[in-house]
């Protein structure tokens, strides 16, 4: 533990995965303090900088007197190994929990309008909010906004596509609660965010998608995942699927899902059966009959005709 200040806990803590983040870091952070919701405190996980963002936060916790600010020493594996790490340590007293990028900026309403929406859902029933992003470039100029979908959520979606951005992802206590029961016996994940989509949805609790959106995502060469509005993106993830990449995150998904699975209902487990022999058929048509039967689908045409277009060639 790098900096401390023991304090209550605030009714919801934000998750701040960091690394090398300078260039930006002071912009989030001015954010979070611009929230017309100010009952927070942070906790960071740092991988390693070798810059000046822990001296940025210092002096931040400096500054924010009625905030509590921690940084731990990240894990140094990857981004989403981060934000596991994050979510191991984050304390149960907190009611709400948001995650965070260290170069985007959130709009004054963002924690608000998560946690209006969030304590609509029993306490008991894990929850987890997701909103839209408005994409930028480097210097916070506008280019559009990120990819809308039309469907509800669901497992039957989350287990072949993430709808939603880690970095608006707000969770209530029962999520975190389930999300570190998984991460017990949880190794690795594709990205940290698909995979509470897939564990939230599959255990039954609610996904709330808010087609508005809570904050603008900066796009510059540092972003390890880039946005999804333009059809380069689509055409870009297309390439993904068709070329391998996506039956390999099958794989690992498989495998975390496996671990969770006395934490998923009985209807999930059957969908994952159900997509697994989809994907192990030995004939083109079996597969599609396998995939047809786990019910799993793909936002707009061009992923759903992805989709089978992978199975038939065997590429899930």
């Amino acid at each position: 533990m790098l900096i401390e200040t023991a304090r209550s806990p605030a009714r919801l803590c934000i998750l701040l995965a960091l690394y090398d983040g300078e260039a930006y870091l002071e912009e989030q952070l001015d954010s979070y303090l611009n929230q017309g919701f100010s009952d927070w405190s942070l906790l960071v996980s740092d991988d390693g900088s070798t810059d000046s963002s822990l001296a940025i936060l210092h002096r931040f916790a400096e500054r924010t007197p009625d905030h509590d600010v921690r940084v731990l020493r990240g894990p140094g594996t990857s981004f989403s190994g981060n934000f596991l790490h994050l979510l191991r340590q984050v304390s149960s007293e907190h009611e709400f929990v948001a995650l965070s990028d260290q170069d985007d900026v959130w709009y004054p309403e963002k924690l608000q309008r998560a946690v209006t929406r969030l304590a609509d859902v029993p306490a008991d029933v894990p929850c987890l909010y997701a909103a839209r992003t408005r994409v930028c470039d480097v210097a916070l100029r506008p280019l559009g906004l990120s990819r809308e979908f039309s469907r509800a959520p669901s497992f039957r979606n989350a287990l072949v596509q993430s709808i939603g951005g880690g970095n608006t992802m707000v969770l209530n206590r029962a999520a975190v609660m389930l999300a570190k029961r998984a991460l017990v016996a949880t190794e690795r994940v594709v990205a940290h965010d698909w995979w509470l989509y897939q564990l939230v949805s599959g255990a039954g609790g609610t996904v709330l998608y808010d087609p508005a959106p809570a904050l603008d995502y900066r796009q510059h060469g540092g972003n390890l995942i880039g946005e999804n509005r333009s059809l380069s993106a689509a055409w870009l993830r297309l390439a993904g699927i068709l070329g391998g990449r996506f039956r390999s995150w099958n794989e690992i998904n498989a495998e975390a899902l496996a671990v969770a699975r006395p934490l998923l209902t009985s209807e999930a487990r059957k969908v994952i059966e159900n997509y697994a022999a989809a994907r192990q058929a030995p004939t083109p048509f079996a597969r599609l009959r396998g995939l047809r039967a786990s019910g799993v689908w793909r936002q707009g045409r061009l992923g759903t005709a992805a989709l089978h277009v992978a199975c038939l060639l065997r590429l899930l």
